[in-house]
């Protein structure tokens, strides 16, 4: 992080970021979904995106598990391996911010200090904490991938929420309960908080 060489030198683009966003019409923002394993991040965060393609909106998601098949393939899930999950992603995150776009990221990112880092990073109005809040009870209920089994079997260690901490949000900027809800309920809910920031415009 501190070893930067010498000869890097940062590059300006010919088409700047202001002419960017002017070109998609609309405002660029990262939603960053939190919550804990099986609390439907993903899931969520794919409806909003498909919402978002519907409308005309330039979007991506940045999936946690996709994102540790390449670009973050070589890291672990102890302590500082998941600051630094965070901080690429973040990195990450900003690019595609640059280029205009609107992009979610689904990660349990557990940490508070990691999500303020972020967020520092972007502008005013371009961070969107999003938690997706079910409880603990209801996710290992679910457990779609297997993972609460083997964290109390102690098959996984640093699980989050079992032998891991996780830092809930206190004053997310979309705080989504998700008990009574249905998956497209959620998406919508989160759409409509863009369309009254006025980043996005009202479907017709």
């Amino acid at each position: 992080m501190d070893k930067k060489s010498e000869n890097v030198v940062w590059h300006n683009h010919s088409v700047t970021h202001e002419a960017r966003v002017a070109k998609k019409g609309h405002k660029p923002c990262v939603l960053w979904f939190t919550g804990l394993s099986g609390s439907g991040k993903s899931t969520i965060a794919n409806a909003v995106d498909y919402l978002l393609y519907q409308q005309g909106v330039h979007s991506y998601v940045l999936d946690g598990d996709n994102v540790r098949h390449g670009l973050n393939g070589d890291l672990g899930f102890s302590d500082g391996d998941r600051v630094e999950n965070i901080r690429r992603i973040g990195e990450v995150a900003k690019l595609f911010v640059d280029a205009g776009l609107v992009v979610s990221t689904a990660f349990i990112s557990p940490f508070k200090d990691d999500r303020s880092l972020v967020r520092n990073q972007l502008e005013p109005g371009q961070f969107f904490e999003v938690y997706i809040d079910t409880p603990l009870d209801v996710c290992e209920q679910r457990d779609p991938k297997g993972l609460y089994k083997k964290a109390r079997n102690g098959e996984i260690k640093n699980f989050t929420g079992i032998s891991s901490a996780y830092e809930a949000p206190e004053n997310a900027d979309i705080h989504l309960q998700t008990a009574g809800k249905s998956v497209e309920q959620c998406a919508e809910y989160i759409v409509q908080a863009l369309v009254d920031a006025g980043l996005v415009k009202a479907s017709v």
